[in-house]
């Protein structure tokens, strides 16, 4: 049987779902072979920025899940979870011409001496990416019921930060979050704009 793996590089880490996390048997460290940045805005996360691959971002510590599963019910597990979606029936459809907000699930062959590592692949959706617009949509997201179900930018941003993540624009975009809401730390900034959400 081929040794199979799914590349956690964002929330996955620490979230897999629950689907996910009953087929883990081990966790490897490792780098994604690809850049990646805060580069797409979720609408699940009330338009938090999250970590998608991006030419312009930079390769980041990830960890390989190693999952005692077949291929074809990783990529259909996989997919289920960045959709939210927890019927435990839902394939991953196949597009041969997937759009730019369509979840699309990809494979490495013998990455990290594993057969096959699925990943996936988001399209970035904030242009004229900076730092500022990053904190803002963080701090907006913050102010929401994202922010007290713990599924805001903010957050986001910590468990990245956790987790050994750095990108091109993440020392930045934490600067300009303390800026905003004039705090001195991250869980801080999330006390102030609890706030004004609750």
């Amino acid at each position: 049987m081929a040794k199979v793996g799914i590349l956690a590089y964002g929330s996955l880490i620490d979230d897999p779902g629950e689907e996910i996390r009953d087929a883990i048997y081990e966790c490897i460290d490792c780098r994604t072979p690809f850049p990646v940045e805060f580069a797409r805005k979720s609408k699940k996360r009330s338009w938090a920025p999250t970590l998608v691959p991006y030419d312009h971002g930079e390769k980041v510590n990830a960890k390989i899940l190693m999952v005692n599963l077949p291929i074809c019910e990783v990529r259909n597990r996989l997919y289920r979870r960045e959709i939210y979606d927890d019927t435990r029936s839902t394939p991953y459809p196949i597009r041969p011409n997937p759009k730019a907000n369509d979840v699309v699930v990809n494979f490495l062959c013998d990455f990290e001496d594993i057969d096959i590592v699925f990943y996936t692949a988001i399209g970035a959706n904030i242009k004229d990416l900076t730092a500022v617009k990053l904190a803002r949509l963080a701090v907006s997201s913050a102010q929401s019921k994202a922010g007290i179900e713990e599924q805001d930018g903010i957050t986001y941003l910590i468990n990245a930060k956790k987790n050994g993540i750095t990108t091109p624009l993440s020392e930045r975009y934490e600067a300009e979050i303390k800026r905003i809401t004039g705090k001195r730390t991250l869980k801080k900034a999330i006390c102030w704009c609890l706030r004004r959400a609750l």
